[in-house]
């Protein structure tokens, strides 16, 4: 069907009244009705618990098509981004709509990268947290406190202030990440290199202890690379969301994407790949694995296989195909393939692959799977998989936190609800109730 031939207006009903409805046309996928007069004309919200099939706003950063198994930046498909590009020319491109040529990908990089170091005075908030606080209590609690370190980012009215915060927090994030993972392994904090690029100063950042020079493995590095640029942006997700309802009050950005980092904290969305590898511990050996698949295909039986099928993506997951390419020259560049957890992970990723039940219910294995595979095997522990989603997430929280800003459509987030609660009562003295 042509555009002209689309439906530009859709009529309600309402008793004896008639109201006419626009009909909004994207440049791919699902219209929109207009209801935004709808509460005006009728005194009457719609209902739509978890806003699943509601539009909250217009966006040109990201697009899904669940059905089809389409991931596209800015128009991109991400697994040619994944495999020809790395995370700083995307994250340029989510910035800035295109990717960049030489020029403006060494001047980006170059700025991002003398962003890195972290006011020194910040080091003083990690020893209050207790040695083992989660990574991510420690994450959040420490992005929320920039907003107090860097005033001369925080006027959300001046581009030129939006942008120093953008990439300030770009830059910040693998080192507030980095100190989070060694202040919980008890090991002293390593200061970013100038020298190395995103994802080899992170690893070396995490990993590199004093007594010894660290010595960046490129595959490792390409392979942290890829996760970064999988998990970049994922359209109007739960904690996109909530970084653009927090924006949406005019809040300084560190404390929108402290926002955003809290939402994704739960194991229903950022958790994911935390409670696959879970799981991978709760199976424990390749012999237990048939009597966890029984499990998993018994309707009765609460447990469920985590890391495969996808809420979005009906087919599959475009994201998963790059991931598992790269989980495997992770496992053949460090030969760890023997280790018990890995042959849970790689048994079970040749059932999903082959057996009908799987395919019939497209319970492929997903991006959560094999990243959790992945980082596993690099040296994280599970703590840390929610925490190297974020630092990857907030690329994408802040090209929508920025495209929010400049929209002139822009209003304070206010969902309504449908009151089911006591009607008018009169108030009893306590010494009668």
């Amino acid at each position: 069907m042509s555009r002209s031939d689309k439906i530009d207006k859709v009529t309600l009903t309402i008793g004896d009244k008639t109201l006419e409805l626009p009909v909004i046309h994207g440049a791919e996928g699902p219209s929109v009705i207009d209801v935004r007069k709808l509460y005006g004309e009728t005194g009457m919200f719609t209902y739509d618990p978890g806003f699943t099939s509601t539009a909250s706003c217009d966006s040109s950063i990201t697009y899904i098509d669940g059905e089809e198994g389409i991931l596209r930046h800015r128009g991109y498909p991400i697994d040619d981004l994944a495999m020809n590009s790395d995370f700083m020319e995307v994250a340029y491109l989510l910035f800035y709509g295109d990717l960049p040529n030489q020029r403006e990908k060494e001047k980006f990089s170059s700025d991002i990268t003398y962003h890195t170091m972290v006011h020194e005075q910040l080091l003083n908030f990690f020893h209050g947290f207790r040695r083992d606080a989660h990574p991510m209590a420690i994450l959040c609690g420490v992005v929320g406190a920039l907003s107090a370190f860097y005033h001369d980012s925080t006027d959300i009215n001046d581009p030129h202030q939006r942008m120093v915060a953008t990439y300030r927090m770009v830059a910040k994030m693998p080192t507030i990440a980095a100190m989070a993972f060694k202040y919980s392994v008890g090991q002293p904090f390593v200061y970013p290199s100038n020298e190395l690029n995103y994802s080899e100063n992170f690893l070396r950042m995490c990993f590199a202890v004093p007594a010894e020079e660290y010595k960046v493995n490129p595959v490792l590095a390409r392979a942290m690379d890829r996760i970064f640029i999988l998990h970049a942006d994922h359209e109007q997700n739960a904690s996109t969301s909530t970084v653009r309802l927090s924006g949406s009050s005019d809040a300084n950005p560190f404390a929108c994407i402290a926002a955003g980092i809290a939402s994704l904290w739960g194991p229903a969305h950022g958790g994911a790949n935390e409670a696959c590898l879970n799981m991978l511990e709760e199976i424990g050996s390749v012999d237990r694995i048939d009597e966890f698949v029984a499990r998993a295909k018994d309707k009765d039986d609460p447990f469920r296989l985590m890391g495969f099928g996808h809420r979005v993506y009906k087919n599959y997951d475009p994201r998963a195909t790059v991931m598992r390419q790269t989980c495997h020259e992770v496992l053949d560049e460090l030969g760890v393939r023997d280790e018990p957890l890995l042959q849970v992970a790689m048994k079970l990723e040749e059932i999903a692959l082959n057996d009908e039940y799987f395919i019939e219910k497209k319970l492929y294995p997903n991006v959560d799977f094999y990243s959790g595979i992945i980082q596993r095997t690099l040296g994280f522990p599970s703590s840390m998989f929610t925490v190297i989603f974020a630092v990857a997430r907030t690329v994408g929280w802040l090209a929508q936190w920025n495209e929010m800003i400049t929209d002139p459509t822009k209003k304070i987030g206010r969902p309504r609800q449908l009151y089911t609660g006591s009607n008018g009562r009169e108030f009893v003295a306590l010494d009668k109730r």
